[in-house]
């Protein structure tokens, strides 16, 4: 199977639902015109990154909201798969940074961000809460994961993503530009690259990385949204600053050739993983 994946690099506009909603609607109709399949948008892309205290103002509700029940109704008219970020309300009041997935007039599934950056230019856990649960899920395209920026940075939510059986990785971010690691790069940029290429290639998937552009509270966020194939190619590498809707393809039968050839999956010891991290686990709460 064969599947044409859009990047959808928008300029969410700080705590403007309303109006990142009718962004999120023009980039769809344009991506249903490019017959796409599965169009996935940056990391609370319906929101803005440094809300603060505009959390509980802005969150919503995956049971009862009028703005995910329109996307829901566009995926099933469209017939275009999507992925969207956005502040999560749960029953108990707690705020997430949450990705969900929607298909065909479903809500497929929703990942809440697990590792929420707070040191040097962020502040995330001071307004919300970790995400508890790291799941693998089907799609009508095959099995997928979804990461939120800092989740990807730990190997361990790679490791168990690729072992739940996830062929392609889709990793939503709000990053910053920063740091210059040569005149014409950023060094976030290289740190990224770097990042969704040894995670293409070590565990033998689709990598859709999709970052966000535009300035908040002083932070420019550089974009450079890019598809990764098994074996760490870049296939599409979208606009560096630049809002972008760029497509690319995904072949699943590039996952078995990947797999077949580097049967790493197939021989790692999750008995001895398992076994190792209980003694390190059980070790360090002793020391405790």
């Amino acid at each position: 199977m064969v599947i044409k994946v859009g990047l959808g690099q928008i300029k969410p506009a700080l705590g403007d639902v309303k109006r990142n909603l009718e962004t999120h609607l023009k980039v769809i109709e344009q991506a249903a015109a490019a017959n796409v399949d599965l169009l996935v948008f940056p990391e609370l892309s319906l929101t803005g990154y440094y809300l603060q205290d505009l959390v509980p103002e802005v969150a919503l509700d995956p049971e009862n909201s009028d703005v995910l029940q329109q996307l829901i109704d566009l995926s099933h008219r469209t017939n275009v798969d999507l992925v969207v970020g956005f502040v999560e309300v749960a029953a108990d009041y707690r705020f997430f940074n949450s990705a969900a997935y929607l298909s065909q007039g479903r809500l497929v599934h929703i990942h809440r961000k697990i590792y929420l950056p707070t040191y040097g230019m962020f502040d995330e856990s001071r307004y919300l809460a970790a995400g508890e649960v790291l799941r693998a899920f089907d799609t009508r395209f095959g099995r997928m994961g979804i990461l939120i920026c800092e989740d990807l940075w730990h190997p361990s939510t790679l490791y168990l993503m690729a072992h739940d059986g996830a062929h392609v990785l889709i990793a939503v971010s709000a990053s910053p530009g920063r740091g210059l690691r040569r005149p014409d790069q950023l060094g976030s940029a290289y740190a990224w690259e770097s990042i969704n290429r040894s995670a293409a290639q070590s565990y033998m998937l689709y990598v859709v990385y999709v970052n966000r552009v535009g300035f908040e509270d002083g932070a420019m966020f550089s974009g450079g949204s890019e598809l990764v194939d098994p074996f760490g190619r870049c296939l599409v590498k979208a606009k560096t600053f630049d809002e972008d809707l760029c497509f690319g393809e995904i072949d699943a039968l590039e996952v078995r050739r990947a797999r077949t050839l580097y049967p790493l999956l197939r021989d790692e010891r999750l008995d001895l993983t398992l076994r190792e991290l209980q003694r390190i686990y059980a070790r360090r709460h002793q020391l405790e």
